[in-house]
């Protein structure tokens, strides 16, 4: 089991993060497939509760804050911990699907963001800026690098192509709950963090990349956070081991 901190200290850590892990993804991946215009997200959110249902996986969101929902979905300018529910998808839209499980006591989170139908020039750009954000943000993954290098390298990515990053909404550690130790990892860069990362932390990365908003703010529901409705954001996430040899992904699928 692993200890508060969120660090491996055994090999059955590992075994079960990667359960869970894959579970959370091919949750992820199956939502993602298949949400088409016309569906409700609490339809979509009712698919992905049953299929990680099936494989033996909990709503982490559900089970930790109660949560009125399994999954978060996000729609068009609506940025985090959106409550699915009657609310339909459009084409055109831009929709993000933020899934976190736990099973055996093991916690594991993964996010993505897509456009039903054919993006735009900026949302296709949008896109392709969060994902690497993600990409640049793993690769600098190691032990003894300081915390805040994962968001200097986010904030980079994010303003070389022309895009801000959410500042109220970060990465965070993970492992026998949903959010633990390192907690608030920045996706900006704060020179004031001078915390370092250790071998065998199991982390979540994170990027919130914007056509030019810097805050989200809550809508009223308790819960949803959301942009001025002309901003958009995109996200994506991995969970990971920071090892010697570079971050194990866990949610990969």
């Amino acid at each position: 089991m692993l200890r508060s901190l969120a660090m491996i200290a055994t090999p059955e850590d590992i075994v079960k993060l990667r359960e869970i892990g894959l579970i959370v993804g091919k949750t992820l991946d199956f939502m993602a497939k298949s949400v088409r215009p016309g569906m409700t997200t609490g339809e979509l959110d009712r698919l992905g509760e049953d299929f990680m249902n099936a494989l033996g996986a909990r709503s982490a969101p559900r089970l930790m804050y109660q949560f009125p929902g399994a999954t978060c979905i996000c729609v068009n300018h609506e940025t985090a911990h959106g409550i699915p529910g009657p609310r339909i998808i459009k084409e055109g839209d831009l929709i993000n699907i933020d899934v976190s499980a736990e099973k055996d006591g093991y916690f594991s989170d993964a996010g993505a963001s897509q456009v039903i139908g054919e993006p735009s020039k900026q949302l296709a750009k949008l896109l392709a800026a969060g994902q690497l954000a993600l990409e640049n943000a793993i690769k600098a993954v190691k032990p003894g690098v300081r915390l805040n290098i994962i968001g200097k390298i986010i904030e980079e990515t994010a303003a070389k192509a022309g895009f801000t990053v959410i500042r109220n909404l970060g990465s965070h550690g993970i492992g026998n709950k949903l959010h633990e130790e390192p907690q608030f990892i920045q996706g900006y860069y704060d020179p004031g963090d001078r915390r370092i990362l250790e071998e065998n932390v199991v982390i979540t990365i994170e990027p919130f990349v914007s056509t030019g908003a810097v805050k989200a703010r809550e809508i009223g529901d308790g819960w949803t956070l959301a942009t001025k409705p002309h901003q958009k954001t995109v996200q994506f996430e991995h969970t990971m081991v920071v090892t010697a040899d570079g971050p194990i992904l866990m949610t990969l699928i």
